[in-house]
Parts: structure tokens; sequence; C-alpha cells
């Protein structure tokens, strides 16, 4: 058992907040001694671990409450907060990223340029493959699209594609069938996201060709730099599986 004031410190909150956690439900005391004083033991403290990342995702009290109502297991709940914490951490590099390269530019005498100050993404690094792959017309279009954005667009932009890639992930770190409907919604998800891109090589039925659509899964296992973003190598290949099921049902 631990007292209140010692799980305040060890948390980085304050016992106020775990006197409210207490009274809102979230997080009951384990014990309460004669002296009315609280004490928490592991299981609380897992608990508390929890509403602290829900907190952080910017959920409010009765969210959090929601969340952990619906949530049995502890240890998968947890899995999914990894998920979204992992996803995070891709967030803060490419945002050191951003601020590294503005403090070079402007050291180096230049000005910075908007797309490298705001999302921290060079997205003309990929300019020789498009082209080469799919034409320069899809380049410069998707090109013409991306710098014609707003920086709340981009970052809009952005946040969606980060929460499909973390859905992809948890569905594929909890052994989803790529041809069960939780895999087919994401890949309905992805072909959206893809059409809704300029430049995006289109079918009749208005949208990413099955070739195109295919030869993206595809490329996510073959290049090391897009596999990472589905957490790993079998990621990308769950992707890949669930992508070619989509196009052989709907492209």
């Amino acid at each position: 058992m631990w007292s209140i004031q010692e799980i305040a410190k060890l948390a980085g909150v304050t016992s106020r907040t775990l006197r409210h956690y207490d009274d809102t439900g979230l997080v009951p005391p384990s014990r309460v001694g004669g002296n009315g004083y609280r004490y928490y033991d592991a299981d609380a403290l897992v608990r508390l671990q929890r509403v602290l990342l829900l907190r952080d995702l910017g959920l409010g009290i009765p969210a959090i409450a929601e969340v952990l109502e619906g949530e049995r297991d502890d240890a998968q709940a947890l899995e999914l907060h990894l998920t979204f914490l992992r996803e995070e951490r891709r967030r803060l590099d490419r945002r050191i990223a951003s601020v590294e390269t503005t403090i070079e530019t402007l050291r180096g005498g230049e000005k910075p340029m908007a797309e490298q100050m705001f999302d921290g993404f060079d997205h003309t690094r990929y300019r020789d493959e498009v082209e080469e792959r799919w034409g320069k017309d899809a380049y410069a279009r998707s090109d013409a699209w991306w710098r014609g954005l707003s920086a709340d667009e981009k970052a809009a932009f952005q946040e969606r594609i980060a929460r499909l890639a973390a859905d992809w992930t948890d569905a594929a770190e909890r052994g989803a069938d790529p041809a069960g409907d939780e895999a087919q919604a994401l890949a309905q998800r992805q072909f959206e996201w893809l059409r809704g891109v300029p430049g995006t090589p289109g079918g009749a039925g208005g949208g990413p060709t099955r070739e195109y659509f295919t030869g993206l899964g595809d490329m996510y296992v073959a290049d090391p730099r897009f596999a990472q973003n589905y957490g790993s190598a079998s990621g990308a290949e769950f992707v890949r599986d669930a992508m070619r099921v989509y196009a052989d049902r709907h492209l």
C-alpha cells in the first residue's frame, strides 16, 4: 500500500487531484485508514496510470469514466494506450526535426520554408518515386494541392493519417483478420483518404485504381520508411493483405 502523499509525488499530481478522482469514482483508494488517510495498492496504481494516459489524450472525466467502464482488460487497454503514445512520439519526432531545420536555416542566413516550419515533413523527398511510378502529372497535382492548404488544414490532414495509422497498428497487434470486417473498414478509410488527394490515379468509379491501391500496399512492406508507420514489418504486411482483399472485392 502507498499513501496518497506518496502516490501524488510518484505520479506527479497533487493530493487534491487524487481526492477528486476518488470523489468522481475514477480512482478510488484501496483502503481508507481510521484517520481518514487514503491508501492505494498495485491495482489502483494501474488504474491511475490509465486515467493519466487518457487525460493526456485530452479526454475529460466523463469520457475517461466511460472508457474505463467499457474496458475490463487492463493489459489490452494499456496496449491501446501504448499505440497512441508511439504515434505521439512520431509526431514529436517530426516537430523536433521541424524546429531543428528552422534553426539550421536561420543560422545559415536563409528564410525557412513554411512547410518545414509547420509540419517537419518534406513531402518533396518522394518526388522521384511518385513520378517514376505514376507520372509527373500525379506528383504535380498532389504537390499543388498540398502547397495550397493552410497550416491548420495540413495539421488536420496529418492528424487524420496519424489516427488511421494508429488504428491499423492496433488491429495488426491484436491479430485481426485482414479479410475481416475491422480490417476491411480500415481499408475503406485508406481508400477514402487516397481518393481525397488530387493526383491519385483514379479508376472509373472515382478513387484509386486497383493497380495503384495494391501497389501502395506492396510499397508499405518493401520500404522500411513506410513500414514503420504501421508499427513493424508484420504490421505493414497486415495492411497490404487487407488492401489486397479490399481491391479484390471492390476494385
